[in-house]
């Protein structure tokens, strides 16, 4: 009989593909990173407990293009300055991707809150432009031009929290107690350059960022990087705290509740 593609691997196909994956190059990405202070009782309304504000209310914005082959790819963050339990970090709202290859793993395995959209970078001489889309709905825009090269910064680790859970069966909050994870990047640059000019913020009700205003711009960097990823597990969280925030991995909450009617096949 021929194989049949939906039956079960074997354990040696399935520590192949482990070694592959823990064996991949650097990957290089080109992309814009703003940095800005918000209204601080907005950054403090998004963040689920246990999370809370640190010190300055910033908001972040990555939208990075990959080169891979045969295989480019977009990606956006668009996050709040967040700390847990003594460790700051970022606590992203939406992360939209180009391809539901780059969607799938990380909202399955670390929660992360991707979403398939549109990501634009474009340079063109000196002029700077990056966008993530939705919805035909461009929620982000830089732009600006490159006004000099910055130093390249020593390798640093960045920390993004994350809420991993799955709604229930019968649509009464979670299956499970949901757990916050605390996902390590280990980021390395090898350019740089610091980019004036603006944030523009644009009205989505998929999306609304606009929500988290931009009160003081501190940087525009447009830049050359690579990074790795660490995930654990640090706490199982109430889910009825986390419950009044769970819209926001969802465009239309009610979805999580779609099904067939009862009885059918």
């Amino acid at each position: 009989m021929a194989r049949v593609r939906y039956g079960a691997r074997t354990g040696a196909e399935i520590a192949a593909a482990r070694t592959a994956s823990s064996r991949l190059p650097d990957i290089w990405s080109t992309g814009v990173v703003a940095l800005w202070e918000s209204d601080p009782d907005a950054v403090a309304a998004v963040l689920p407990p246990p999370l809370k504000p640190t010190g300055r209310p910033l908001v972040r914005v990555n939208i990075s293009k990959v080169d891979l082959a045969g295989y480019p790819l977009g990606a956006g963050s668009f996050a709040v300055a967040a700390a847990h339990d003594g460790v700051e970090g970022w606590y992203p709202l939406v992360m939209p991707m180009t391809h539901e290859r780059a969607l799938v793993g990380g909202r399955e395995v670390f929660g992360e809150p991707k979403k398939l959209g549109e990501v634009t970078v474009e340079r063109e001489g000196l002029v700077v432009r990056a966008a993530l889309a939705r919805h035909g709905i461009e929620f982000v825009e830089v732009r600006g031009a490159v006004s000099g090269p910055l130093p390249v910064p020593e390798p640093v680790p960045k920390t993004d929290f994350y809420f991993k859970f799955l709604p229930a069966v019968d649509g009464s909050g979670f299956d499970a107690d949901p757990v916050l994870v605390h996902c390590v990047r280990n980021e390395k640059v090898r350019r740089l350059e610091r980019i004036t000019g603006d944030v523009v913020l644009r009205e989505s009700m998929y999306d609304p960022v606009a929500d988290l205003p931009v009160r003081t711009l501190v940087e525009i960097t447009l830049g050359e990087k690579t990074t790795d990823q660490r995930g654990r597990v640090v706490e199982r969280v109430d889910a009825q705290a986390l419950l009044p925030y769970i819209h926001q991995r969802y465009d239309d909450p009610r979805q999580i509740l779609d099904g067939p009617p009862e009885g059918s096949a």
